[in-house]
């Protein structure tokens, strides 16, 4: 007897939300795995299992942050020639004043990693975390080089890194999202920083709130009815997945496939995703580590926390947005650098919360930390006491999950200017995270429209020594 496929299968059978749980959990086990979102097992060994990314919008300056110069230092106010990486501001070529960094930079830990006193909290934390001096990047403008972060592409729809994460492996947790975003901005990019673009929609990032809004009011959209009893929610739900499977069997439809598992992704959401999110019933202790109740840190230190919940609970891939709904990101200053201090005290005691709470709960080992944003900023002046945006080198950290702990990797020029050495492209970290998780970004590739897509594009090179 042959049997039946799978849309026949859901056509003829109860669609009960129960026996739909039972047979997920059959047909991942028994026929491989229907669901999108199952997990599935890496292409070779993997050191980390899930993502979280501190997306810190803007460009922070890493010479006034991470990255110590003390040529900068004795050369303030001197004249430097360069060729500017935007006609529009400088020219072709052009004279600026250097600029030292405004605040003090002194050695932490064991290692000895240099920190501005922007982040003395952070500066606690250097032996765990794996500097990257050497970073360079595409764009020039913030849309364009905030899209390439997140996608690899300046100006293309394409997925966004955690939607190929789980497009690769799935998710820990088939009641959750395997990929969040907390307070994301709908400028520089907006939605296209977390799409699934190509992929299928089940792959999107959930937004949970949005910047500009009280964090203590962030959650995902629709996520209760107050409108109807459980019970009617659940008869509606099965009633209308029932006219989903008919229509599905008559006619194969990749989107109405999407919008079955999305429904039923939904559904089991709003029976966990509230208590994940709601940070009432952790201790007080721990709220004060991470800032909340003050009025500085209480925004990023609610978004920290819910990270370290989501990834707890087995998602993905978190991004925790540092961002707001202006034309200029929070980072951005081109003419008032001493406001990095502002940023900088909002998110530094957040941050090493976070990394000292995954570490004391075990979760740094398999959990990536990645702080940083789309690019640095110039070593010289704009205006009286702002810098320009510099793609050309600057720095992000990563801590835990298999990457080298207290180590730096590669270098700026003497001012900071531009990566000379161990220089990593954007790519190249994209190539080396996905590693981590145990994929081959060159194998990660999804066919549309006649080729096959990755993150990487065609480019990317796997740098091993920010491997423990």
């Amino acid at each position: 007897m042959m049997c039946p496929d799978r849309r026949q299968f859901l056509k003829t059978t109860g669609c009960g939300f129960g026996s739909l749980a039972l047979n997920a959990m059959l047909s991942n086990t028994a026929q491989g795995t229907s669901n999108p979102l199952a997990p599935q097992p890496p292409l070779f060994p993997a050191r980390a299992k899930r993502i979280i990314f501190l997306f810190m919008s803007g460009g922070p300056s890493h010479v006034d942050s991470f990255d110590y110069k003390p040529d900068l230092i004795k050369s303030d106010g001197k004249g430097f020639d360069f060729i500017g990486v935007r006609k529009t501001t400088f020219g072709k070529k052009s004279e600026r004043k250097l600029l030292k960094p405004l605040w003090d930079f002194k050695q932490y830990g064991e290692s000895g990693q240099w920190v501005s006193e922007l982040f003395p909290h952070i500066g606690k934390h250097v032996d765990d975390l794996c500097f990257i001096h050497s970073m360079h990047t595409e764009g020039v403008a913030h849309g364009p080089s905030t899209l390439f972060l997140h996608t690899g592409a300046t100006n293309l729809v394409r997925p966004s890194m955690g939607s190929w994460v789980t497009y690769g492996l799935g998710t820990e947790n088939e009641n959750l999202p395997g990929f969040v975003t907390i307070m994301p901005s709908s400028s520089k990019g907006g939605p296209r920083n977390y799409s699934n673009a190509f992929l299928p929609a089940i792959h999107q990032g959930t937004s949970v709130g949005r910047a500009g809004l009280p964090a203590s009011e962030a959650t995902i959209r629709n996520l209760n009815n107050t409108h109807l009893s459980p019970d009617v929610q659940n008869r509606q739900f099965d009633f209308l997945q029932e006219l989903n499977r008919q229509q599905a069997g008559i006619k194969s439809d990749r989107n109405l496939d999407a919008a079955i598992e999305s429904f039923d992704l939904a559904f089991r959401m709003q029976m966990n995703a509230p208590d994940i999110l709601d940070l009432s019933d952790e201790s007080k202790s721990i709220q004060k580590m991470y800032g909340i109740g003050d009025k500085a840190t209480d925004t990023y230190g609610r978004q920290c926390l819910m990270a370290r919940r989501l990834a707890e609970s087995g998602v993905r891939f978190i991004q925790v947005n540092y961002a707001d709904e202006s034309v200029n990101p929070k980072w951005d200053q081109h003419s008032n650098m001493p406001k990095h201090k502002v940023h900088a005290e909002a998110t530094d005691q957040p941050v090493a919360a976070l990394l000292q709470d995954l570490k004391q709960r075990g979760l740094l080992e398999d959990t990536i930390v990645w702080w940083g944003g789309e690019f640095g900023r110039t070593p010289f002046s704009q205006g009286k006491d702002g810098r320009d945006h510099n793609p050309r080198g600057f720095t992000t950290w990563l801590a835990g999950g298999g990457t080298n702990p207290g180590y730096a990797h590669g270098a700026t020029d003497e001012i900071g200017h531009e990566a000379v050495s161990g220089r990593l492209h954007m790519h190249d970290l994209h190539a080396t995270m996905l590693h981590l998780l145990g994929l081959d970004h060159e194998r990660l590739t999804y066919n549309y429209a006649g080729r096959d897509f990755r993150l990487t594009d065609v480019f990317g090179k796997v740098e091993s020594k920010l491997f423990a």
